[in-house]
């Protein structure tokens, strides 16, 4: 998927604290949460996201542990859908 359509998917404003699932072309489906760090807008510029996903979601909404995401390239993402 393209920066632009990922980035109107997730900043839509029913979206946005919300897991989403991520769907892939080589892997299974990724449930989690886009997060927002400080190098947010460098990784939107090269397709990359930091994704903490679902397992982590409860400590990360106590800790905002940055270490508790992933790095994804969003070229390998076929498409999203909404979550629970």
């Amino acid at each position: 998927m393209t920066t632009e359509m990922i980035e109107k998917f997730i900043e839509n404003k029913n979206r946005k604290g919300i897991a989403v699932n991520i769907h892939f072309r080589e892997r299974s489906t990724v449930t989690g949460l886009f997060i927002q760090g400080t190098d947010y807008h460098e990784l939107k510029s090269k397709n990359f996201w930091r994704i903490v996903s679902s397992t982590y979601l409860s400590e990360w909404k106590q800790t905002e542990n940055i270490n508790l995401a992933r790095i994804y390239n969003g070229i390998s993402f076929t498409r999203l859908s909404d979550g629970q």
